[in-house]
């Protein structure tokens, strides 16, 4: 890798990790605001998205500059491929957070409704999927990347079981049906932000050792 082509590929890394630090902050924001009821919380997540999608542009400009004048190959282009990845779904990851800031702003004009004990503990373990799929690319570790996805299944056995559980609740309160429509729709979003991050933590292997992840059972690494 050359002097400038490495110097470059390092700003692009700071660039998404810093990217990276606003969605993981709007991710957070937006649970709570849903959480605690606070209209004005979600409201300055949604204000924040405009920044998130500018950097989308900025680091996908950067990535396609480098591959036009540099036309790197091996390790050096799987970098650059693994960003690009890595930048569509932290934007994404962004507007899931949107997603939910509109519904804790619904739900804050709204009658107080008991809110699952277990959604707030499945947005406390996307936050953290998030977390990790950074530090993997930070620290290039394999096992990071692992842990994510093994996680991605607690994520989504917890959302399966929203259903059922708003099915039994919906007939007793109807006057409420919306209330908790809303609040399947931020276990839903929730969800697909798990899933960005597993699509994360998948291009950091990529990044690492070559080897397309999709598909492929992870490793139960460790338990907590």
């Amino acid at each position: 890798m050359s002097v400038h082509l490495h110097r470059e590929i390092e700003h692009l890394k700071k660039l998404i990790l810093h990217m990276g630090a606003i969605v993981e902050e709007n991710l957070q924001d937006a649970s709570l605001a849903v959480f605690q009821r606070e209209p004005q919380m979600a409201q300055a997540v949604i204000d924040k998205d405009d920044e998130i999608d500018r950097m989308e542009v900025e680091i996908e400009e950067e990535c396609l500059k480098i591959l036009a004048l540099h036309q790197p190959v091996a390790v050096d282009l799987r970098y650059i491929v693994a960003f690009l990845k890595l930048n569509n779904d932290l934007e994404r990851i962004g507007d899931l957070a949107v997603n939910i800031a509109d519904r804790a702003i619904y739900l804050s004009n709204k009658p107080p409704v008991d809110i699952p004990k277990s959604l707030p503990k499945m947005a406390k373990k996307v936050q953290k999927m998030l977390k990790m799929s950074l530090d993997s690319l930070v620290l290039q570790d394999r096992n990071l990347c692992q842990e994510v996805r093994l996680r991605d299944d607690q994520v989504d056995e917890i959302h399966a079981a929203m259903y059922p559980m708003l099915q039994e609740l919906l007939p007793e309160d109807a006057t409420q049906t919306d209330e908790w429509l809303n609040i399947l729709g931020v276990s839903r979003y929730l969800e697909r932000a798990a899933d960005h991050c597993t699509n994360i933590a998948e291009d950091v292997e990529y990044m690492i050792d070559g080897q397309i992840q999709r598909h492929l059972e992870p490793k139960n690494l460790s338990d907590e």
